[in-house]
C-alpha cells in the first residue's frame, strides 16, 4: 500500500535554486516523485520503542491505533504500511539503575522480557511482520510485502560486567546495543548524566565491549553517549559504527547530538548518523521554567522509568502527557528533519545519515507525528532536489550496508 501523504511546508530557498537550474516542479508532481520513490526502495527505521506497550494485553500491534489517543502509541504495522516505512529497529529499552548485583539483574530480566515480548508479537503476526537478522532477511521480507522486525537494544546496562551476556543478547536478535542511556554505566559516560563523567569516556570494560561486540557482529550505538565516549570507541572499532537516533549539534545544541568534528569522523570510519525526529533534538527550545521543574519532579517520582508496573508506567505516561498539553511546546516541522539531513550531507556526505524517528520515546513532529504520515520526509527530500539514489541511501541503503559490514567483519 502507498503512503498516505499530507499537506508539505513551503518551498526552500535550497530546493529553489536547485530547481532553478533543472526546471521547477509543481507540488503535485513533488508528491507523485516522491510516492513512487517511497514505494520503491527499502525504508528503515533505525530507533523506536514501542515495545515498552507490548507488556499491555489491550495494545494489538495488529490493529491500527489513532495517534491522538494517549496510550495508542505512534507504530504499529497497519500505520507502518500506510506510512511505507518497510522495516523498523524495535529497542529494548532499560532505564539505568543502581550499578549493583541486584540492579544488573533486574535490568537483564527486564531485557530478556522485552527480547520475549518482541518475538511473541512477531510470532502472533505472521501474515504481517517478520523477524531480521541481516540485511538479506530485509530485503527478501520486502519481496514478501511483511513489514520488517529488527531488534536493537537501547542502554549496555542490563550487560552489567558480564561479556558473556553480549553473546546472548546477540543470539536473542538485538543487531545493534546503545552503549548507554541518560546516565553513565559500568561501559561508558553518558552525553546527559547529571554527575559529569566518571571515566572520561570508555572504562576498560567498556573497551573490551566494544571489541567483543566486533567479534559478533553487533553494531556499535553511540547515541546517548558523550563526547569523550564517541571518540574512544571510535578509535577502538574495527567496524562502522552508528548513532542509532541523533540530530545535528550545530543546529541544535543539545548534548544528544553529534559536532561536525564528529560527523567527519563517522564519515571516516563508515558509520552513519540515523536522524531523530525528536523535537528539542532538531530545534533549540524555548526556555520554560515552570515546565523544567515539573518534568523533573516526574522523573524522580517515576524513577526514570526504572523497574516500573505497567500500571505505574501507564500513570507515568498520562502525567507526561498531561505536562505537555499545559506546556506546549513549539514543535519541529519535517523542514527541520531534512535541514538536519542537508547538514550531515555537507558536512560527512551523502553515505552517512539514515533516519531514527524515536517513535514512542519522545520521536514526534509536525508533519510526521506517527509512522503513517513518515512520507512527508521523501516529499521534502524530492523537493529539495535529492534523486532517487540518494534518497535510497537515506532511507535504508546507508545503515543496511553498515550492518552488512560490520557482521562480514564478525570473527
Amino acid at each position: 500500500m502507498r503512503p498516505i501523504l499530507f499537506k508539505s511546508s513551503l518551498l526552500s530557498l535550497v530546493a529553489m535554486t536547485l530547481f532553478s537550474c533543472s526546471g521547477q516542479m509543481s507540488e503535485e508532481e513533488i508528491k507523485q516523485k516522491a510516492l513512487n520513490i517511497h514505494d520503491q526502495i527499502l525504508t528503515v527505521d533505525t530507533h523506536n520503542d514501542t515495545p515498552m506497550r507490548f507488556n499491555n494485553p489491550d495494545f494489538d500491534m495488529s490493529e491500527r491505533h489513532d495517534a491522538s489517543g494517549r496510550r495508542s502509541g505512534k507504530v504499529d504495522f497497519p500505520r507502518m504500511k500506510e506510512g511505507g516505512l518497510d522495516a523498523a529497529f524495535f529497542a529494548v529499552f532499560v532505564g539505568q539503575g543502581p550499578r549493583d548485583a541486584e540492579g544488573n539483574e533486574r535490568a537483564y530480566k527486564r531485557a530478556v522480557q522485552t527480547f520475549e515480548n518482541i518475538h511473541r508479537v512477531v510470532a502472533e503476526n505472521p501474515d504481517i511482520a517478520g523477524l531480521a537478522l541481516t540485511p538479506e532477511d530485509a530485503y527478501r521480507l520486502e519481496k514478501e510485502g511483511k513489514r520488517i522486525v529488527f531488534i536493537g537494544m537501547e542502554n549496555g546496562y542490563p550487560i552489567g560486567e558480564d561479556l558473556s551476556k553480549l553473546k546472548e543478547f546477540h543470539d536473542r536478535g538485538t543487531r545493534y546495543i546503545t552503549l548507554c542511556h541518560s546516565s553513565n554505566n559500568s561501559i561508558c559516560d553518558s552525553s546527559t548524566d547529571r554527575n559529569g563523567p566518571e571515566f572520561n569516556g570508555l572504562s576498560d570494560f567498556g573497551v573490551k565491549v566494544v571489541e567483543e561486540m566486533n567479534r559478533l557482529g553487533l553494531m556499535v550505538d553511540l547515541s546517548h553517549a558523550s563526547d569523550d565516549t564517541f571518540y574512544d570507541a571510535i578509535d577502538v572499532s574495527k567496524a562502522p559504527v552508528i548513532a542509532s537516533h541523533s540530530c545535528c549539534y550545530e543546529l541544535c545544541a543539545n548534548p544528544r547530538n553529534l559536532k561536525d568534528d564528529m560527523l567527519r569522523k563517522l564519515a571516516e570510519n563508515g558509520g552513519v548518523m540515523q536522524m531523530c525526529i525528536l523535537n528539542n533534538y532538531l530545534v533549540e527550545p524555548v526556555e520554560n521554567p515552570e515546565r523544567d521543574s515539573a518534568e523533573a519532579a516526574l522523573r524522580i517520582k517515576y524513577r526514570n522509568f526504572q523497574d516500573l508496573s505497567e500500571e505505574e508506567r501507564n500513570k507515568a505516561r498520562d502525567e507526561f502527557n498531561k505536562l505537555r498539553e499545559k506546556y506546549p511546546e513549539k514543535r519541529a516541522t519535517v523542514k527541520d528533519v531534512v535541514d538536519h539531513i542537508d547538514h550531515v550531507v555537507e558536512v560527512a556526505g551523502i553515505d552517512h545519515v539514515g533516519i531514527g524517528t524515536d517513535f514512542d520515546g519522545g520521536g514526534g513532529i509536525e508533519g510526521c507525528n506517527d509512522v503513517s504520515e513518515m512520507g512527508n520526509i521523501t516529499i521534502e527530500l524530492v523537493r529539495r532536489g535529492y534523486s532517487k539514489k540518494d534518497i535510497q541511501k537515506i532511507w535504508g541503503g546507508n545503515i543496511m550496508r553498515v550492518l552488512k559490514e560490520v557482521q562480514e567483519l564478525a570473527t
